[in-house]
């Protein structure tokens, strides 16, 4: 079984653009081997030049989605459902022309909404937000590309927060090429136990991202790594860990994140100490 590592442009620039090609080179040189590409706004990126800086520098590339305002496929207006599947689209050419085996992220709705609803409601919103990624998982599908749905916690939506919850969206899709991303962050705040959570998932889990408990560099707080990373053992998981953490002096992001301090010496130390931690722990059992 072999994984590959690698590190979110969270950490290295945004919103990310063709302007930062650095950012390839700097990843490469931490020692990853994928660079995970956060899709803020796709007029700013082509998958021509994504895929000419992943061959330049060896890297393979993920896509990962970043749901703001105006992309809510779980919206009662059905304008702004359509813009955030247009939105979805985008990320998915994206994905297919780098070679990108998913789009990932929490795609079911606007990041950041908390609401209180009656169940009425509610059932509304997550069959609105099952048929809109039925939608765009039969263009992903028609592309080879998969969809994996991210659960938040619960300070970031009221719509999934834990492994049990996404699965049933996934199922509510009726779409094979929907399944999971998993993330220790939040995992960490919402499941009761991260491996019962993990084997859950079982070979729904199409992405991994790993986080530590206050968002810094994994091993160095008090998620319980060595379940998480036998849990994935247990599945067979060989698919991809990214190292997640966000700039602290982009303060869009800090604030929806509620990053108010740093939390490593520096993006550059996490991204290095986080790929040691990696290699050290994450590598899965020899196959």
């Amino acid at each position: 079984m072999s994984r590959t590592f690698g590190l979110s442009t969270f950490t290295l620039a945004s919103p990310f653009s063709e302007r930062d090609a650095e950012a390839f080179d700097r990843t490469a040189g931490f020692g990853y081997e994928l660079i995970e590409v956060c899709v803020e706004d796709p007029a700013l990126l082509s998958g021509e030049w994504l895929a000419q800086q992943a061959e330049r520098t060896g890297l393979a590339v993920g896509i990962c989605g970043a749901f703001g305002p105006g992309r809510d496929v779980s919206s009662p207006e059905p304008a702004t459902r359509e813009a955030a599947l247009g939105y979805l689209r985008s990320c998915v050419d994206l994905a297919a022309a780098t070679g990108s085996p998913h789009v990932a992220g929490p795609m079911y709705a606007v990041t950041g909404q908390t609401r209180m609803l009656d169940a009425e409601d509610r059932t509304a919103q997550f069959r609105r937000a099952a048929d809109a990624l039925a939608e765009a998982a039969d263009y992903a599908a028609g592309r080879g590309v998969r969809l994996a749905i991210e659960a938040l916690n619960r300070f970031e939506t009221d719509l999934v927060n834990t492994v049990e919850q996404g699965l049933a969206l996934c199922e509510a899709t009726g779409a094979e090429n929907v399944g999971l991303l998993l993330d220790t962050f939040h995992m960490n705040i919402e499941e009761k136990s991260l491996g019962d959570a993990v084997r859950l998932a079982g070979d729904r889990v199409f992405h991994v991202q790993v986080s530590e408990n206050d968002r810094g560099t994994p091993g160095s707080g008090h998620v319980p790594w060595d379940e998480f990373f036998q849990a994935l053992d247990d599945i067979d998981y060989d698919g991809q860990l990214v190292v997640e953490s966000f700039l602290p002096t982009v303060r869009e992001i800090a604030r929806a994140v509620s990053l108010w301090r740093p939390v490593a010496p520096s993006m550059d130390a996490l991204a290095r100490d986080g790929l040691a931690f990696l290699r050290e722990h994450g590598g899965g059992r020899a196959s």
